[in-house]
């Protein structure tokens, strides 16, 4: 074993820690995986060094492969599997970060990891079932499995994990296996049943079931997006019927400095023109209720169906998640709506300009009563008009977090005037701050690669110890070992954090959703679409375009990303008990953005960190 173990260790890369593959040997004498060598080359640039004895050539090589260690390498690497190679028809069951051999002859005990759910073998009718034969429509124990997985003739009768009901996966009708779905009537049926379904489109159960998952998480994204809205609109609902009150508020204050001098003789005008502006704020705040509670509604009924989604998503058994999506499908949702509800100015200015009109007439008359000289009325100045017209400028700036100034300049140059004075006070807010537009990241295993294991609930991405079996899946990445959150984000401003473990060969930042799946420009920072923070050994830089920018090197461990979709930047920030600024982007955003990660050598671990 430890001869074994050795070898291993001789014919490993010591760039990526695995076997080689097409080796290639440097003038120096020391071998590395060609694709290894040609990424640390590529990324460093000339002068070209040996990654293992640190030789420096200033000239790249010509590197030929090496045809002796493959063909070494190979032997090796089939005399380890062919000892826990399976059976032929034996289907490995799947985890979440690499899979478990059995082998042949072996007695394993089936873990079951629910005990109401466990199936009994149908032969002896005591152990627990580890596969049900849906050729033999039997479950087996580990025990009376063994002829399916030694004899020839078992060879092709499709063995899955045990299902409790077999019954339901033949048709009543015809006593057939259920082997496709019919969208248009929402059951499954057998192939008998083509015929009376031949105006339908039925598809088999796989796909079927793989095409309603696509849909139901697109669906549940575009739920997400809804949910942040109505949550955004709520609050927005809220901070309007304050600026009304607030507004109205300062009004009555100001009527009634203008009273004080005359509330001898119309202190009852006074309390009949405050109690229209009240009336006014009552209206107003009103109906401004009554969208609060529209919303309030229209939130939870999305909520509820966003819960039913997602655990539909997690039910276990094909026929009830089919079932369940395809009513699931049905039901539609649509973005709220904020009706417009403002102040009646006109009323509130008449009510103004009046009050100051009868004090100026007053002051006359009770001058002209003094003096006792009858002289012509002196001529008054305008009236002065109160700046109702101010509310939106006062609203637009409290959104921003400026006040309304009185410089005048072009659009853009207050455009960018505003995205640096928003940065900057992001750049100046505590950690404590920035957690209040902390988000839940999840990662998608649908982009995953498969040398990316996911766990912990879809949270930590781990480089793999072997390939994992991911469904293919068009938004997968096949050539980088990289992995995109779930949600994206369009509008609003949105923080999490991610912990490094062995942070020597990962990355985390954002990306467009169109940025390559395939080739050496699918990897983060070298596209325009994307940008990230990098980790390659012991240098820290930050890519974008395919333009490197060194960076300090740092103790942190954990990484925080604060996305402003609206004011077009994304900080990176290094988190210990205070943060840091690692590095800064400023980008007008096209498109909608997904959380990055990057991870590639052996125990590698990225894990985002929860929002609470």
């Amino acid at each position: 074993m430890t001869e074994q173990f050795t070898l291993a260790e001789e014919l490993s890369c010591s760039i990526c820690l695995e076997p080689f593959k097409e080796p290639v040997t440097t003038p120096c004498g020391h071998n590395f995986c060609g694709a290894c060598l040609d990424a640390s080359w590529a990324s460093r640039g000339a002068p070209y060094g040996c990654p293992q004895c640190r030789t420096v050539y200033q000239a790249r090589p010509q590197l030929r492969k090496n045809t002796v260690l493959c063909a070494v390498v190979e032997q090796f690497l089939q005399a380890k599997l062919t000892p826990e190679e399976l059976p032929d028809g034996c289907t490995p069951p799947a985890g979440g970060a690499a899979h478990t051999r059995v082998k042949a002859g072996a007695k394993t005990p089936a873990k079951v990891s629910d005990p109401v759910a466990q199936v009994i073998c149908d032969h002896c009718l005591k152990e627990a079932a580890v596969k049900t034969c849906l050729m033999c429509m039997a479950s087996f124990c580990q025990e009376h499995l063994q002829p399916h997985l030694d004899s020839p003739a078992f060879r092709d009768h499709p063995l899955q994990p045990p299902i409790g009901d077999l019954i339901r996966r033949k048709c009543p009708q015809h006593n057939r296996l259920r082997d496709f779905f019919c969208p248009e009537h929402g059951e499954c049926i057998c192939h008998i049943c083509l015929v009376e379904h031949k105006s339908c489109s039925p598809a088999p159960l796989s796909q079927a079931s793989a095409d309603l998952e696509n849909k139901l998480k697109h669906k549940l994204t575009v739920m997400y997006g809804q949910i942040n809205g109505a949550s955004r609109a709520l609050e927005d609902v809220r901070a309007r019927q304050q600026d009304v009150r607030e507004t109205t508020q300062r009004r009555m204050e100001q009527l009634r400095e203008e009273f004080t001098e005359m509330k001898a003789l119309i202190s009852a005008l006074e309390a009949k023109s405050i109690q229209k502006i009240e009336e006014e704020e009552k209206r107003v705040s009103s109906k401004f209720d009554h969208s609060y509670q529209v919303l309030l509604k229209k939130k939870s009924e999305i909520q509820n169906l966003k819960e039913e989604t997602e655990l539909a998503l997690n039910k276990g058994d094909e026929f009830e998640f089919l079932e369940k999506a395809a009513k699931l499908q049905g039901v539609s949702t649509k973005p709220v709506y904020v009706p417009k509800v403002e102040l009646n100015q006109e009323l509130i200015k008449g009510v103004c300009q009046g009050t100051l009109d009868l004090k100026n007439e007053l002051k006359r008359y009770i001058q002209q009563s003094q003096d006792k000289k009858p002289h012509e009325p002196p001529v008054s100045a305008p009236p002065r008009t109160f700046p109702f017209e101010a509310l939106e400028l006062i609203v637009d700036s409290k959104e921003v977090g400026l006040e309304a100034g009185a410089k005048t300049t072009t659009p853009q140059a207050n455009s960018m005037s505003l995205r640096d004075k928003v940065l900057e006070a992001f750049l100046a807010k505590s950690r404590p701050e920035l957690l209040k537009y902390a988000v839940r990241v999840i990662l998608d295993y649908n982009t995953a690669h498969s040398k990316v294991a996911l766990s912990e609930n879809y949270t930590v991405a781990s480089v793999a110890d072997v390939p994992q079996s991911y469904r293919p899946h068009p938004q997968r990445f096949m050539y980088c070992s990289q992995v995109l959150g779930l949600h994206c984000y369009k509008k609003g401003i949105h923080y999490w954090e991610v912990e490094l473990q062995k942070n020597n060969f990962c990355g985390v930042g954002i990306c467009y959703g169109s940025m390559q799946r395939q080739g050496p420009e699918s990897r983060l920072g070298r596209n325009s679409s994307s940008w990230c923070v990098e980790w390659f050994n012991t240098k820290i830089s930050a890519w974008h375009n395919n333009v490197e920018k060194t960076l300090p090197p740092t103790k942190a461990t954990r990484v925080g990303v604060l996305l402003n979709c609206d004011h077009g930047f994304v900080i990176f920030f290094a988190v210990t008990d205070k943060v840091h600024l690692m590095y800064k982007y400023k980008v007008d955003f096209t498109e909608a953005l997904y959380p990055a990660f990057w991870v590639f050598s052996a125990g590698a671990t990225l894990s985002v960190c929860s929002s609470k």
